[in-house]
């Protein structure tokens, strides 16, 4: 009532209500008092006529920071002068040198556990042939009569016995010889007899390396987020020199399958904390192609495996030879610091404030040249608690946990995929060999991944991350569709007698579709992976990446487990993962583009990334999605002050700032 009162009065005192139906703070008491019991004579006048106090400046949000120091590809990069500062340079190299020492031994379990031809000493001195080069026995080899010769040139096969014989001639020896075609004299399974009814320990030999890496990627992304990208790297390359060379001490088989489940576990916390590394260290022009050189580097490790193999001669001293140049990464303590991206994001302004005057240091910039005004804007921050999110935060959001599900998706079904083509190109009837040569097979495939890595250069610079990742699941989905679909139908056509198709020809398509497959699978887990780096914010890019990686090993952990299971259960195994394809195509049309976009540094940057229409719009053509704030603005939703932190007004269409 006094309020509209002293409105339809009128005067020096008249109060304005906002919107809400409120006066303002700081007006509100001399107005009641003044309508209460105006002063009397002159006083009053004097009081009236004082302007009134303005009001106080609203407090800092809870947990907000300045922008700029949030926009780090914006401000903070190009303070420690980009890409070119010799320190960035540096350290990009250093993260490139340990990818070779990874690729020895990512690759390693093609010879520690090669399965070797082998037969039983006879009487005479001369052995008897009783096994087929990289097959168990006990398995396919009694269920299925070979009558051919042994053609690596090293024995002459005889005329097979009846599978009743060959149980008993196979694994009631007193004393084997073994036959290895991998480059080493002595490896796990010649060292331990790890045939006949101790075959299946060769795989679970295969089995804990790769359990090793899905466990070390969930744990180790977890805690990069948490404590630090550096102390996860120094602390793997510390216990894999432990392990590691404790896997070439083992005793039996049981102590090598344990070891190597630590040596995974600890390879992962390697590779993805480089990874996280390698990402946060770059502008968003230069991402993705040093990210695939450190993938050529690897594959460099892959392609010179085999000499290295064969100048050990022996799988324990190929273990220490692999494990050794890890010893170099100790130095790392002492060169290489801890990522200032994710210093920044999660507010350890103190410890940024150091680091940014290292690198200036080392890069010869000079920080009186801020145009943009950081150092300020950090030195008001430097009390602010630091603030770490762990990965379970992303159950929380709408769109960011969308993202990475469609990833893990994504990397699970290239990596799984991969094997079904790989086993048709081999033969998974049979479990015979492309070329019966070890060393052409083992090229042969790393010749198709280096295919597919280089043909990603180009694909993914052309048509962006998604439209890259979307062209190879095509791909997949058509090699594998066409592989199970019209493979069997020319093979009813086959049996007719005036067909003209033979079984040489059913055989030509499927090696074709089965190189096609590999090539773009290994495109589409490659790129996913690359993908989940850019879209995850960085305060919890560990746990995503983890995430998706975890889910590429288990990809790859069909392979040993069809192989554990004689390759029962083949075909549905590879319809599966055909009708996942389908599925991951849709999927993918759901992700964002983040090609030469700003990485997001903390959850609700994340969430700003929206989807966007595959085809660019023709020059003036009104988009179909409406930016963030016309999104925000439509929905009637406002989002709380922890979601609008950090969030700057100058966005693109994707949500972010760019460059």
């Amino acid at each position: 009532m006094a309020i509209d009162r002293r409105q339809e009065e009128g005067g020096e005192g008249r109060q304005v209500p906002e919107e809400n139906g409120s006066l303002p703070p700081g007006e509100a008491v001399p107005a009641a008092a003044a309508t209460a019991a105006p002063p009397a004579g002159g006083l009053a006048a004097e009081i009236q006529s004082l302007p009134p106090p303005p009001s106080p400046p609203p407090p800092p949000l809870a947990g907000s920071c300045s922008p700029l120091l949030l926009d780090y590809d914006g401000s903070v990069l190009p303070l420690l002068g980009g890409l070119g500062g010799g320190q960035q340079k540096t350290l990009v190299l250093l993260t490139w040198i340990p990818a070779l020492f990874i690729g020895f031994s990512q690759f390693s379990d093609s010879f520690l556990l090669d399965q070797p031809s082998y037969w039983c000493k006879g009487t005479d001195g001369r052995g008897n042939w009783t096994g087929h080069p990289h097959l168990p026995a006990g398995g396919l080899a009694t269920s299925h009569g070979y009558n051919h010769s042994y053609s690596r040139g090293m024995l002459a096969a005889p005329e097979l016995p009846t599978p009743a014989g060959k149980n008993i001639s196979q694994c009631q020896c007193s004393e084997r010889h073994y036959a290895i075609t991998a480059g080493l004299e002595q490896n796990v399974v010649s060292k331990w007899d790890l045939v006949c009814a101790s075959a299946w320990k060769v795989h679970i030999a295969k089995f804990s390396l790769l359990v090793g890496l899905i466990f070390g990627y969930l744990i180790t992304g977890c805690i990069a987020d948490w404590v630090g990208r550096r102390p996860v790297l120094l602390f793997s390359v510390l216990f894999i020199l432990i392990f590691g060379l404790s896997v070439a001490l083992s005793v039996n088989v049981t102590m090598f399958s344990t070891l190597r489940f630590f040596e995974g576990f600890c390879l992962a916390g390697i590779i993805l904390s480089l990874y996280a590394l390698r990402i946060e260290l770059c502008p968003p022009g230069h991402r993705f192609m040093i990210t695939m050189v450190a993938s050529f580097v690897a594959m460099a490790g892959q392609f010179l495996m085999p000499g290295l193999a064969a100048l050990c001669r022996d799988w324990q001293i190929l273990q220490a030879v692999i494990i050794c140049p890890f010893l170099l990464m100790l130095l790392y303590w002492f060169i290489f610091p801890e990522s200032l991206r994710w210093l920044m994001a999660t507010q350890q302004f103190e410890a940024a404030k150091k680091l940014i005057l290292h690198l200036t240091h080392k890069n010869r910039t000079n920080t009186e040249c801020d145009i943009k005004g950081v150092m300020p804007e950090l030195e008001k921050e430097l009390a602010r608690r630091p603030k770490k999110v762990c990965i379970i935060k992303v159950v929380e959001t709408r769109k960011l946990w969308k993202n990475i599900v469609v990833l893990c998706i994504n990397s699970l079904t290239g990596y799984g995929i991969h094997h079904c083509f790989a086993k048709s190109m081999m033969g998974h009837e049979v479990q015979q060999s492309l070329t019966d040569n070890f060393y052409a097979d083992y090229y042969t495939m790393a010749g198709i991944t280096l295919a597919s890595c280089l043909a990603m250069c180009p694909v993914v610079g052309f048509l962006g991350r998604r439209g890259g990742l979307l062209l190879f699941m095509i791909l997949t989905a058509l090699a594998s569709l066409l592989q199970l679909g019209l493979l069997n139908l020319i093979g009813k056509y086959s049996q007719l007698p005036d067909s003209g198709m033979s079984d040489s020809v059913k055989d030509k398509f499927s090696t074709a579709f089965s190189i096609v497959g590999m090539f773009s699978s290994h495109a589409v887990g490659s790129l996913s992976v690359f993908f989940c780096a850019e879209i995850t914010p960085t305060v919890i890019r560990g746990g995503g990446l983890g995430l998706v990686q975890a889910s590429a090993g288990f990809g790859m952990l069909t392979a040993p487990i069809m192989e554990l299971h004689n390759q029962k259960g083949y075909f549905l195994h590879h319809v599966i993962f055909a009708c996942c394809t389908l599925i991951c195509i849709i999927c993918i049309l759901l992700l964002p583009e983040s090609k030469n976009q700003n990485l997001p540094e903390n959850i609700p940057d994340g969430e700003h990334y929206t989807r966007q229409p595959l085809l660019p719009h023709k020059k003036g053509e009104q988009p179909l999605l409406l930016t963030n704030s016309e999104l925000k603005h439509y929905s009637g939703l406002h989002d709380s002050a922890a979601v609008s932190d950090g969030v700057t007004e100058n966005v693109t269409a994707n949500g972010m700032k760019a460059m």
